[in-house]
């Protein structure tokens, strides 16, 4: 059932805020090409990894931005969760982008920088000189694009049956499963807030248009950076197979419902998902079970 746009804040759960701890390259070292078998896809995940600490860092100053203006007490404790959901993301991808450092993939490091460094300052700079409206639109839908994202990792058995280092993995449906769980929260402090159509409709269309250039700029910027990793012919290859497999093939006609006026996270129905998902990884026998602190 779909829920009514206004009073979706009053129906939603909390995301919840688990404290994970996840094991990477151990007890065995994680394998340099940690996607088995293909190039593109290993570096595609390290480039997102590499970016997602920043951005989510990010998301969570423009949700902060509005948090004085949001008067619903579900909202609020929706949002709360959201902040400390995206707090351990950055977290968890930190360590995970520690070992891809050291495993040879140097261009996470650019993303890769402490609190009040140059480069923050810089990002943070950025975000000041735009609308608090637009920096928020940009979350609300940065959040579609995971979401979107996160539900194809999780309902297709065709990524899951992809080879590749079983921790990188986990990390990878826990994080999908948090995406799905607090999917709507920016859209709804958005809203909540007076953000209009013109604004949130606008800023996705930029980024419809420009996503998948940059995140293909990164990728083989990435692979240029690695020698292990530049075989020309493969690579060729396996990027082909990369834009007609189940991750990317078909993405942004998933993504383009945002772009209708009157369009809400939730008319897309993840929650069969998640409750198949919350037995898998945190139920009485999930895999998830012994890496929440």
């Amino acid at each position: 059932m779909t829920i009514g746009r206004q009073d979706s804040t009053s129906l939603m759960p909390y995301p919840k805020v688990r404290r994970m701890r996840f094991r990477f390259g151990e007890p065995e070292p994680m394998a340099h090409q940690f996607v088995r078998g293909d190039i593109p896809l290993t570096h595609l995940i390290a480039v997102l990894s590499g970016a997602f600490p920043p951005g989510e860092e990010s998301f969570i100053r423009s949700v902060r931005k509005f948090s004085g203006q949001v008067t619903d007490p579900v909202l609020e404790k929706r949002v709360a969760g959201f902040i400390g959901q995206e707090a351990v993301h950055g977290q968890q991808h930190r360590r995970l982008n520690e070992q891809l450092i050291e495993n040879g993939f140097p261009i996470v490091r650019l993303f890769t920088f402490a609190h009040g460094a140059l480069r923050e300052r810089g990002v943070i700079a950025i975000e000041n000189a735009v609308p608090p409206e637009v920096h928020l639109a940009f979350t609300a839908a940065a959040e579609h694009y995971t979401a979107t994202l996160a539900k194809r990792i999780l309902s297709s058995q065709e990524i899951q049956d992809i080879p590749g280092d079983p921790e990188v993995w986990r990390l990878l449906n826990w994080h999908a499963y948090e995406e799905l769980e607090h999917k709507s929260v920016a859209f709804d402090v958005f809203r909540t807030t007076g953000g209009t159509e013109v604004v949130r409709i606008g800023v996705m269309a930029g980024l419809y248009v420009l996503t998948i250039p940059l995140v293909s700029v990164g990728v083989f910027a990435s692979i240029l950076s690695d020698p292990r990793s530049w075989r020309p012919f493969k690579v060729a290859r396996q990027t082909v197979r990369l834009a007609r497999g189940p991750i990317v093939q078909g993405l942004l006609t998933e993504i383009r419902p945002y772009l209708r006026p009157g369009f809400h996270p939730d008319d897309i129905d993840t929650d069969g998902l998640l409750a198949r998902w919350q037995r898998e990884l945190f139920g009485a026998d999930g895999e998830l079970s012994d890496r929440i602190g």
